[in-house]
């Protein structure tokens, strides 16, 4: 089945005719599709689709080598579905339609996620009158200890939020509000993982609060106040995005010591720490990246996709990586005429590194 591609939130652009640029469906052969489609009018969104699929598939191809050389096949199912994630779409009537694989590891999809997720719950952040920006962190820890430092740190987080609303529910005190996220960023000089929660909240007591008692709560020497971050909300949209990205960061500074000649000379070279990714996701593996707490979501916070159907009358197009777009099967013409840049095609070329340590 065919799953709905959320795109509310696109900035809708001129009138693309790129679905009329392959030849029907020929052979009058039926496929089963699902949801609302993507709408195919909106030509940087198509642009950027394509170019995440570039970059997820370079990156995949990367993590199954590390399965490889590891001689496990925990994760190479899963990285093998997000390689063909999207690898071939279908055009009907202005939408576009295709299967996604919902991992956590693919750009497309995170997309998709991260937009659902905004539709969502932008209406009920916007009705908090003086909403607070929180960051959480702790000392960054070497691989090893990454999943079990992230374990501590959602246990901890659920202590504090089950602690005031049961003294709420005695009448004793607020119940916090907000909603929180776990990512982790990886230190490429130090080969070290730094966890921590980004989070929405109510109001500043709330967000005082939380951070009160995470610094009281954790072992000594592990945090401290000035690594820790309370900011007021002006713009919740930029607030939420950043909520509810991705749990790590795909591009990293190639030399992130500020001291640096290179980084004071402002030329240094991206990279994507593949191997650190990698090792992120494994870290993550069954944890909750993002939850709300104190509230409920309105219950038709998420409208329900269109059901399925039979349709006859549709454009195919496969994803061909030398063109970095899906060309159509029939003619061979490109769908987003998405042309990716000399430097992202050198990022992808030669500067991933794969090499764990």
């Amino acid at each position: 089945m065919l799953n709905n591609q959320h795109s509310a939130n696109f900035r809708r652009g001129a009138l693309n005719t790129l679905a009329q640029t392959g030849t029907s469906n020929l052979a009058n052969q039926a496929i089963i599709v699902a949801g609302n489609g993507s709408d195919l009018s909106n030509c940087d969104a198509m642009k950027k689709r394509a170019k995440r699929k570039t970059i997820t598939q370079a990156m995949m191809l990367n993590m199954i080598d590390l399965c490889d050389r590891e001689g496990t096949d925990e994760r190479r199912k899963a990285f093998w579905n997000t390689y063909h994630c999207q690898a071939k779409v279908y055009t009907i009537g202005g939408k576009l339609y295709a299967r996604y694989c919902k991992n956590r590891h693919c750009l497309l999809c995170c997309s998709i996620r991260k937009a659902d997720i905004i539709n969502r719950y932008l209406p009920v952040i916007q009705k908090w009158e003086e909403p607070y920006f929180l960051t959480l962190t702790v000392k960054a820890v070497p691989y090893k200890n990454l999943n079990a430092v992230m374990k501590r740190m959602i246990e901890t987080f659920r202590k504090i939020i089950e602690k005031y609303k049961k003294q709420n529910q005695r009448g004793k005190g607020i119940k916090l509000k907000g909603v929180r996220s776990l990512e982790s960023n990886f230190n490429p000089v130090a080969k070290t993982y730094n966890p921590h929660f980004h989070c929405i909240v109510a109001n500043k007591q709330m967000a005082e609060i939380i951070m009160a008692e995470w610094l009281k709560r954790s072992k000594p020497g592990k945090t401290n106040r000035a690594a820790q971050n309370m900011t007021r909300i002006f713009n919740n949209v930029t607030a939420l995005i950043e909520v509810v990205k991705y749990g790590s960061k795909i591009f990293t500074d190639h030399d992130i010591d500020k001291k640096s000649k290179i980084a004071k000379q402002g030329k240094g070279q991206a990279k994507i720490y593949v191997a650190a990714l990698y090792n992120i996701f494994r870290s993550m593996k069954g944890l909750r990246i993002f939850e709300r707490f104190g509230f409920n979501l309105p219950k038709d916070a998420k409208p329900l996709p269109v059901g399925t159907r039979v349709v006859k009358d549709f454009y195919e197009w496969n994803f061909h990586a030398p063109s970095n777009d899906w060309l159509s099967i029939d003619t061979g013409n490109p769908l987003s005429n998405f042309i990716a840049s000399f430097d992202l095609l050198s990022l992808l070329k030669n500067f991933i590194d794969n090499k764990l340590e």
